[in-house]
């Protein structure tokens, strides 16, 4: 995973760790005051919500304990994980840029493709000038690569 998106995760963790928790625990405290907890419809969001941050706190956990952070600017060459590719679509012309991120920080509308996708995984290994034909689920595509950064 990248240096940012480690930093993301962790800053998710401390976040629910420091914030959500104990604002749900403040929530079931005040909910259990109002009594019969069984038709209690507050209690019950309050410990959904707390099964939820739970939930979410191990996953977090699990992934950044099992972390590689890789620094991209110490990167160079042909596309690898990390790398900023600039791509032309062939047909329509359409230029876009992604950076190649691991799983959990992938977020395609930010410009963050998951290194597992058909796209990166066709650009793996490719240089500048190169073309790529990827199937994807709209059909076959074809791109050529522009630039490859390591930032």
């Amino acid at each position: 995973m990248t240096r940012a998106g480690h930093a993301a995760l962790d800053d998710e963790l401390r976040q629910l760790k420091s914030v959500e928790r104990p604002a749900v625990i403040r929530a079931i405290a005040e909910a259990r005051e109002h009594g019969d907890l069984s038709e209690n419809a507050e209690y019950h969001a309050a410990r959904e919500k707390q099964s939820f941050i739970e939930g979410r706190i191990k996953e977090l956990e699990a992934v950044l304990s099992l972390a590689e952070v890789i620094d991209p600017a110490k990167l160079s060459g042909a596309i690898k994980f990390g790398a900023t590719v600039t791509l032309v679509d062939d047909e329509t012309d359409e230029e876009k840029t992604y950076q190649i991120v691991g799983e959990t920080e992938a977020d395609i509308e930010r410009g963050l493709l998951n290194i597992r996708s058909p796209l990166a995984r066709a650009l793996i290994g490719k240089d500048e000038g190169d073309s790529v034909d990827v199937k994807t689920p709209g059909g076959q595509r074809s791109y050529e690569v522009v630039s490859v950064r390591f930032v």
